[in-house]
């Protein structure tokens, strides 16, 4: 994409921050980054980088809007409910920006497609709500060496990583290799709405980061924030040696 003068104007402020400049904006613009789960994190992350200038989005989704998802899924209205939230998020998306490109994938992610689905993003953003998911979501981003910036929430609580798969580096298995007995979600747990918008907006940090070539800051760390506190605390995510992917190899 080419930056003309109301391009210019849109971003002049973050053109103007001496680690982006006009360079950094280019490197937005031509980026390709995938969010997978269109809920509590994947609208503010949305959001955040459409405004941003991120020129390539795929949404990937099979969900329709229900009337409990509204206090925390921002970019959803109750005229919304009943339709699916891909076409709803990319209608309202390209309002905010219609100079970018969103793909939709009205699917849910497995073993079949998650390849396919993946193969043309840089960057992949997980926003799912079970741990089979998850486990396929890392599992691919390795194999094929991708970024991998993920996040969970439940009740005041949430959690990110970011895994470069270029480098050598943990993953989540090596952070959680057996899926738990008991299991946590928005559904059962319930969530405290602002939980959602701070991580989803974290994970737009982090994915404007990695396509800048910030120094990553998080490598084999897991932020974890705690609502309550308002306390944010990192854990160190040593590679696993008896980890399915390797990562100590």
């Amino acid at each position: 994409m080419n930056l003309n003068l109301k391009d210019f104007e849109r971003y002049e402020k973050q053109i103007i921050l001496k680690n982006i400049g006009l360079r950094g904006q280019k490197k937005i613009f031509n980026s390709k980054i995938l969010i997978i789960g269109m809920g509590g994190l994947g609208c503010p992350l949305l959001t955040y980088l459409a405004a941003s200038g991120v020129g390539n989005l795929g949404i990937v989704d099979h969900d329709k809007v229900e009337l409990n998802n509204l206090n925390r899924q921002t970019l959803f209205s109750f005229n919304d409910i009943g339709n699916y939230k891909v076409d709803r998020a990319k209608t309202k998306i390209i309002k905010l920006n219609n100079k970018i490109r969103v793909k939709t994938f009205k699917k849910r992610i497995n073993s079949h497609n998650v390849k396919t689905i993946m193969k043309n993003y840089d960057i992949i953003c997980d926003g799912t709500d079970n741990y089979e998911t998850r486990y396929l979501i890392n599992d691919q981003c390795k194999k094929d060496k991708k970024i991998l910036i993920s996040a969970a929430i439940s009740k005041f609580d949430g959690h990110l990583y970011v895994f470069n798969f270029n480098k050598k580096t943990s993953c989540y298995r090596c952070f959680m290799p057996e899926k738990p007995d008991v299991f946590n979600d928005c559904q059962s747990e319930g969530i405290f709405s602002p939980v959602a918008g701070i991580l989803g907006s974290l994970q737009a940090n982090e994915v404007l980061k990695s396509i800048l070539g910030f120094k990553d800051n998080y490598k084999n760390q897991m932020i974890v924030y705690n609502s309550i506190k308002n306390d944010f605390r990192k854990i160190r995510l040593n590679p696993n040696p008896y980890c399915k992917n390797k990562c100590s190899k």
